[in-house]
């Protein structure tokens, strides 16, 4: 079984040859796409800045490679806020923020929800946080704080802003919009998702006003999955697996070799699987792959899995999206086929990877999408 957690590293790395996945993992699997019309290591978090039990607005000190501090007192103080830019990470190059802006398990003086701002880039070289009152929720208070988050760090304005919850896009939204940043909703928001489970254990839990077994306010969605957009089609499909080690060299060429697809940051990510270990994926093929990778580009793929109760494959993209990627002839060989391409997911900590090819049988791909499955955070 692998795991799953935060790599203190921060290697920085930006898919070679494809490795043919003509062997499936599912042989009986149809090669044919069926129109559904017609059928955890703890992250190198720095110290914590600027106590704020009141919820002040006092601006945060940025850390810097010569701060002193007692650590041991400074860690340990669920109500610190903090400001973090790695100092040996050029500020420009940041140039994609995760943000979450939603209530937390913890009440203020008044006997109200506190809400937070949590903002870092992928690699966790920005960390911020801050606390706000639940009376001042609105896109200038994010606004203001984004431009703070700037000034503070000495960072530019972002080009693009991932969120996840798709009740907070209005005021995200507004907010960015008027920054001239593009807002892009998305669950492929995996630092931030699990920085939010680490705080959630050592943070929040710890916090003099934390609510045990209180529910969010803000939700997150799993909609009932619509149909396939036609632009999105592709031909034929199949379940096909790659060693870990594949899954690897496929990540470092990603930037070099293939105009479309997404990556994650394995080592950050802290993923825990043997080099041999097979990684399951979907393969797609279509004699129109280029444009067919180049529409998948554009909507944020984040998962795919398999519902054997509807005979399906269902394709996760943006916060709340889910379409009926592909159907299948139901029978006790394909649901236990299906069945057990879920189980290899889980074992792999919900890794797995969407190709897609010219023919099945090709040894490169147009496009490469390394996915994880994420549980949502606690919070």
């Amino acid at each position: 079984m692998a795991s799953l957690s935060f790599n203190p590293s921060r290697i920085k790395h930006p898919i070679t040859n494809f490795t043919s996945p003509t062997k499936t993992l599912f042989p009986n699997f149809p090669k044919t796409l069926i129109n559904p019309r017609n059928s955890r290591r703890n992250p190198h978090f720095p110290p914590c800045f600027s106590v704020s039990e009141s919820l002040s607005s006092t601006p945060l000190q940025p850390e810097t490679a010569k701060s002193v501090i007692d650590e041991d007192e400074e860690i340990g103080d669920p109500t610190s806020e903090l400001s973090y830019l790695d100092p040996e990470t050029d500020p420009e190059s940041i140039t994609e923020w995760e943000v979450d802006f939603c209530s937390r398990p913890i009440l203020d003086i008044r006997g109200k929800k506190v809400w937070e701002l949590v903002v870092c880039d992928d690699s966790l070289s920005l960390q911020y946080t801050k606390y706000f009152p639940n009376n001042v929720i609105n896109s200038v208070t994010l606004k203001d704080a984004i431009v703070t988050i700037c000034d503070e760090l000495g960072v530019p304005l972002p080009e693009k802003i991932r969120f996840f919850r798709s009740q907070m896009q209005t005021i995200i939204t507004r907010a960015c919009n008027e920054l001239g940043v593009k807002p892009i909703p998305s669950k492929r928001c995996l630092s931030l998702v699990l920085w939010l489970e680490e705080r959630y254990e050592t943070v929040y839990t710890k916090h003099p006003g934390f609510q045990k077994g209180s529910k969010p306010l803000v939700s997150l969605d799993n909609p009932f999955p619509m149909e396939l957009p036609e632009n999105l089609y592709g031909e034929k499909w199949a379940f096909v697996q790659l060693p870990f080690s594949a899954v690897r060299k496929e990540v470092t060429s990603l930037e070099t070799r293939f105009a479309f697809g997404a990556s994650l940051d394995l080592d950050l990510l802290g993923i825990e699987v043997g080099e041999e270990t097979l990684i399951p994926g979907l393969a797609v093929a279509s004699s129109r792959a280029k444009p067919l990778a180049a529409w998948m580009n554009g909507i944020e793929v984040c998962s795919i899995e398999a519902e054997t109760a509807r005979a399906s494959i269902v394709l996760s993209v943006g916060i709340s999206t889910r379409y009926i990627y592909a159907t299948y002839k139901k029978s006790s060989v394909t649901t236990d086929e299906a069945e057990a391409w879920e189980a290899a997911k889980k074992g792999c900590g919900g890794l797995h990877f969407l190709a897609i090819q010219d023919e099945l049988d090709s040894d490169d791909c147009v496009g490469f999408w390394l996915l994880l499955d994420l549980p949502p955070p606690p919070v």
